[in-house]
């Protein structure tokens, strides 16, 4: 079964190895004693990099499996509807 994000699913591993590598960055400058400051502004880093993921999931998930879903129509539509909708809902709320 492919998802939403299959075509972008190296772009999205990437990302997500770059974000893993900011953490672990995070981590040692706790582990170094660095100023609050400076960590704080990785986290921010680190937080924005992976909304920026979560958005792309979710306009691949929008264009792929929603849109299918809306063309066929039916209860499966008004699930994936529903499902992006709460989906926004958590990214908005986050």
């Amino acid at each position: 079964m492919s998802h939403g994000y299959s075509a972008d699913k190296d772009a999205v591993l990437a990302r997500l190895r770059r974000i893993e590598g900011q953490v672990r960055g995070i981590a040692r400058m706790v582990d170094e004693d660095t100023y609050c400051i400076d960590v704080l502004t990785q986290v921010s880093a680190a937080t924005r990099a992976l909304e920026n993921v979560a958005l792309l999931l979710l306009e691949d998930h929008l264009d792929h499996c929603v849109r299918d879903a809306a063309a066929k129509g039916g209860p499966e539509a008004d699930e994936k509807l529903a499902e992006a909708s709460a989906a926004i809902a958590r990214l908005v709320r986050s």
